[in-house]
């Protein structure tokens, strides 16, 4: 096993970080290994904002749903959906570009161009041994987020990336089964087969529950996935995106 794949393999979400800032060297190499990743037909439809500022963390932790690890970490990533500068290339090169703009597919490439560029980001942080935390809280208010970012039309924020030097060892938390994940020559159909492998992750998520807590939490993921659903939340994301002039049409 080669040094990167060891390194995807042992990622786990740091949720406590040492007082200690990031460099700027570090911070660049991040963002330009984000860069590197795969973009849709070379659009690069996404922006990174990076913040220093304590009082503008201590902003998104609160709206996040007071996370001390976005307030607290070596650096925070702001990863957006970005067709702003598209609409600028438009009128600067004299093309109607807005249909394109404002259509569900620009919508997902620029979401898709986002994740793939965090993701790189994430495994070049934690090569450089480093920790990171992925922070969908944003999105519980985003017209707040966008207040406090400055972002213009057509750039929406998506999710948040805590980075810094771990103050913690968490254990690594198990996935779902590698045969219920990866289907050959198509998708799994047989419900049988299909239940029994979620019934084993089942029991696996209980029992890794019950060892960290020392037996207080035996939870299967079914059980909390179920009632994660169950619970209606940022329901106004539709209008939130449409307003910003993507129309999901």
């Amino acid at each position: 096993m080669n040094e990167t794949i060891s390194t995807i393999l042992g990622h786990r979400s740091i949720r406590k970080f040492e007082d200690k800032p990031l460099s700027d060297e570090q911070i660049k190499t991040i963002v330009q290994c984000a860069q590197s990743a795969s973009t849709s037909s070379f659009i690069q439809a996404y922006s990174i904002i990076g913040i220093k500022d304590a009082e503008k963390k201590r902003r998104l932790s609160a709206i996040s749903g007071n996370q001390s690890y976005v307030e607290n970490n070596g650096h925070f990533f702001v990863f957006c959906a970005d067709l702003y500068r598209h609409s600028l290339i438009g009128e600067q090169e004299g093309r109607e570009v807005l249909d394109s703009l404002e259509s569900t597919e620009k919508f997902m490439v620029a979401v898709i161009d986002a994740a793939l560029a965090a993701q790189n980001a994430a495994v070049a942080a934690e090569s450089m041994g480093l920790g990171i935390c992925y922070i969908g809280g944003l999105r519980n208010n985003l017209e707040e987020v966008q207040e406090v970012l400055s972002t213009p039309e057509r750039v929406i924020p998506l999710f948040g990336m805590a980075v810094g030097y771990p103050a913690q060892d968490p254990g690594k938390k198990p996935r779902l089964p590698f045969s219920h994940v990866y289907h050959e020559d198509g998708y799994e159909q047989d419900l049988t087969v299909y239940m029994n492998g979620l019934e084993e992750y089942d029991r696996e998520i209980s029992a890794y529950y019950e060892e960290r807590t020392s037996g207080k939490r035996r939870d299967t993921w079914s059980s909390q996935i179920a009632g994660m659903l169950e619970k209606k939340s940022r329901l106004y994301m539709k209008e939130f995106v449409t307003k910003n002039k993507i129309d999901l049409k």
